[in-house]
């Protein structure tokens, strides 16, 4: 039987899921390979893991499927997965632990969300500037 690792991550409203299996060290993002995704600043996010983990990357396969958010969200969401799914997969503390030196959203998500806007104001927090001179 084949070993199969199946994670997911999530950053604001993007939700990634993805798998790890054995193969020859490609990953893919919604189908596409992770060298062709853009923009830039996001494949950098997501190679993160990837350079950290080293060699290990290098014998599994790792395909995301992200939505929702933006092109950040998502990216970070996929970072996540993929993170993860190395972690689980090699059962190796040290790794985990250089993945949460390094920085702590790659394993554990942040909880923050934007919030509602309330009646009174332009956004969530502002209101009308007032003044009496």
């Amino acid at each position: 039987m084949k070993k199969v690792v199946h994670t997911s991550g999530k950053r604001k409203t993007a939700i990634a899921r993805g798998t790890v299996q054995e193969g020859k060290g490609r990953v893919r993002i919604n189908k596409y390979p992770i060298e062709l995704y853009s923009p830039e600043l996001a494949r950098l996010k997501l190679t993160e893991p990837l350079a950290l983990a080293g060699d290990i990357a290098d014998n599994v396969d790792i395909n995301v499927k992200v939505f929702g958010g933006g092109v950040m969200g998502q990216a970070e969401a996929a970072r996540m997965v993929i993170a993860k799914g190395l972690v689980q997969w090699t059962n190796d503390m040290d790794l985990k632990e250089k993945f949460v030196q390094y920085d702590r959203t790659m394993l554990v998500g942040d909880p923050r969300r934007s919030e509602p806007k309330k009646y009174g104001g332009p956004g969530a927090r502002a209101r009308k500037q007032k003044s009496y001179r």
